[in-house]
């Protein structure tokens, strides 16, 4: 066997790194500093961005409508209700009077 004239062993050339990373963690390191990779990231955080406001905005819309039917459209469905009711009462008295159906005059 030879030695060498230091009495060193021969050894394999470490990597420029100082760690002991493996390669498995070398090729994540890379790919995840691809600029494909930060493009996808941003475009996701983009879109997670804009479904978080379109559904904030979508409930604030759902409410405004919500508050608006009960305000103005349910009062009106409940008179329409009752305009109704009168008129099936006054249709019954009339027929217990005797007088026909179509003399009794819509009230205004």
């Amino acid at each position: 066997m030879a030695s060498s004239k230091s009495g060193k062993r021969a050894s394999l050339p470490r990597s420029n790194s100082d760690n002991n990373e493996g390669i498995l963690t070398r090729v994540s390191t890379a790919v995840s500093q691809s600029p494909i990779v930060n493009t996808t990231k941003q475009a996701a955080s983009d879109a997670g961005y804009i479904t978080k406001r379109l559904l904030k905005s979508t409930g604030k819309a759902a409410w405004i409508v919500g508050t608006t039917f009960l305000i103005l459209v349910v009062p009106l469905i409940i008179e329409m209700d009752r305009e109704q009711q009168l008129n099936e009462l006054d249709l019954q008295q009339a027929s217990l009077l005797g007088t026909p159906p179509s003399a009794i005059a819509p009230q205004k």
